[in-house]
């Protein structure tokens, strides 16, 4: 019976991981806390113990490319999957570009479920492409749909005080969606140079 309910288990977190699309697993314990120049770890920590989804906060990730966000973002993901919790993972990029074609072709309510329905929802790479009016009027529906009814965590380059150039210099819109991620959430800066190029600029 136990070796049953072991497989049972363990074929039910295969399915949440399936099911949140996570690209390949990265860990906490392999990220290197002591690379970044600045990271508030117990932050960053608490994040993984899960607690925050039942509160239905959130959290964004701030920091200059290359300091470990998305590793950060992936971990998480996994974390909460072996915590049971229904987890989604998506670009923000390839978010909207699903969604706008969903808008076209009329099935956009449908396809918003995907994004509304799980109790975490992480969107990684905010910034580094910019969104036009349409992809970024479809973005705040999925945060103003989850406010207060499910968390997210995202991953971005940008402060929040040039989220408006990203939404099509809307700062009306950054300002409506920062206000729900940040109602509440908190934000968790990183500051330091790329892990992958560490001659690069922070910038």
């Amino acid at each position: 019976i136990a070796s049953e309910i072991t497989a049972r288990r363990q074929r039910a977190l295969e399915r949440r991981i399936h099911q949140a699309k996570l690209p390949p697993r990265k860990t906490l314990e392999e990220y290197n806390f002591t690379f970044p120049r600045r990271i508030p770890k117990p932050k960053v920590l608490r994040l993984f113990d899960c607690e925050f989804v039942s509160q239905h906060h959130s959290a964004v990730l701030i920091g200059p490319t290359g300091v470990g966000k998305s590793h950060l973002l992936n971990a998480l993901g996994y974390t909460a999957c072996e915590k049971a919790i229904s987890t989604r993972w998506t670009r923000v990029i390839d978010m909207i570009n699903v969604l706008t074609k969903a808008q076209i072709n009329g099935t956009l309510e449908s396809k918003l479920k995907e994004y509304i329905r799980p109790d975490l929802l992480l969107l990684d790479e905010l910034g580094y492409l910019p969104i036009d009016k349409r992809g970024a009027d479809l973005m705040f529906q999925v945060v103003a749909a989850r406010y207060e009814s499910g968390s997210i965590v995202i991953t971005t380059n940008r402060p929040f005080r040039d989220w408006g150039k990203i939404f099509d210099v809307d700062n009306t819109l950054a300002t409506a969606m920062i206000d729900r991620l940040m109602h509440h959430g908190e934000a968790l800066v990183i500051e330091g140079k790329s892990y992958r190029n560490p001659d690069a600029n922070d910038s």
